[in-house]
């Protein structure tokens, strides 16, 4: 009774080692993916009020989460029986992070003056409503960029057993959800521990003068976070398609791969901002 009880403990430690070898191979392989992951989010977690920064990135986080606890179990379903949806599913994706890459791009360099519009329009609407509709698009994308986190984990163990499988790509994406958003909430308090430290330290000293650069660093790297994040979009979507697509996988190839997929994904983010401008004024004008 007791040598049963200890070989499946023994079973048991053999199969956390193997995981703990797959997880740390899994998370190598998504560390692009994060990286962009973070940019994106960051961005788009940020621009609320102070005192509704930290609740708004919980929701966040919370969607995050619940995005993942449906496509882990989704993704491993359609890797054991229909693989090919997986792969339609990560190109479906790519149109949307492509349009929203390219719809960003559009608006800053030819509709500056709509983009102020539409803030003084929001600054009128209800608090709570635009919140809403901000967390409401950030989980959007989350959606799509957890997919992609998920499927190259699934990649790395496809030839595990399916508990191993199983095991790795979730604990790459709690880790992943709780990575990316931990390092998120630090950035956006970053304004407020620096006000703390000026305040606690008599605005003198290295601790003060620590506080100033927080502070001062802060729209720096909201900014920089908002370029490239907007950047990432249209690189994950690039990558996608070029990791997917046969024809775009063999184009030019002497060209470097950052290059041509940031080329790729931009060209499909503004086909797909021209089909949806189409689209809308198809639409009014069957409306009139």
């Amino acid at each position: 009774m007791a040598s049963g009880f200890f070989a499946i403990l023994d079973d048991i430690g053999a199969l956390m080692d193997d995981v703990a070898l797959t997880t740390k191979v899994a998370a190598r392989n998504t560390t692009g993916i994060l990286g962009d992951d973070l940019a994106v989010n960051a961005e788009k977690a940020t621009g609320f009020l102070s005192s509704r920064e930290l609740p708004v990135l919980w929701s966040i986080t919370k969607g995050s989460l619940i995005n993942k606890l449906i496509i882990v179990p989704i993704a491993l379903l359609l890797s054991a029986f229909f693989p090919v949806a997986i792969k339609i599913a990560l190109v479906l994706g790519g149109f949307y992070l492509a349009y929203e890459g390219a719809e960003k791009i559009i608006e800053y360099f030819f509709h500056h003056s709509n983009a102020a519009n539409k803030i003084i329009e929001n600054s009128g609407q209800n608090d709570n409503s635009a919140e809403k509709a901000k967390v409401k698009a950030a989980i959007t994308t989350d959606f799509i960029l957890s997919i992609e986190i998920v499927i190259i984990a699934l990649g790395s163990v496809t030839e595990k057993s399916l508990a191993i499988q199983v095991l790795t790509v979730s604990v790459v994406a709690f880790l992943a959800t709780i990575g990316v958003y931990g390092i998120v909430a630090i950035i956006v308090r970053m304004d407020d521990a620096g006000y703390q430290l000026i305040k606690r330290f008599g605005d003198k000293g290295f601790f003060s003068a620590l506080g100033r650069l927080l502070v001062k660093s802060l729209p720096v790297i909201i900014k920089t976070l908002s370029v490239v994040g907007t950047i990432a979009l249209i690189l994950v979507s690039g990558g996608i398609f070029a990791h997917n697509i046969a024809y775009l996988h063999h184009l030019l190839p002497a060209m470097p791969s950052i290059i041509r997929e940031f080329g790729i994904g931009l060209v499909a983010g503004l086909l797909v901002v021209g089909v949806v401008t189409g689209g809308k004024k198809v639409f009014a004008l069957v409306k009139r």
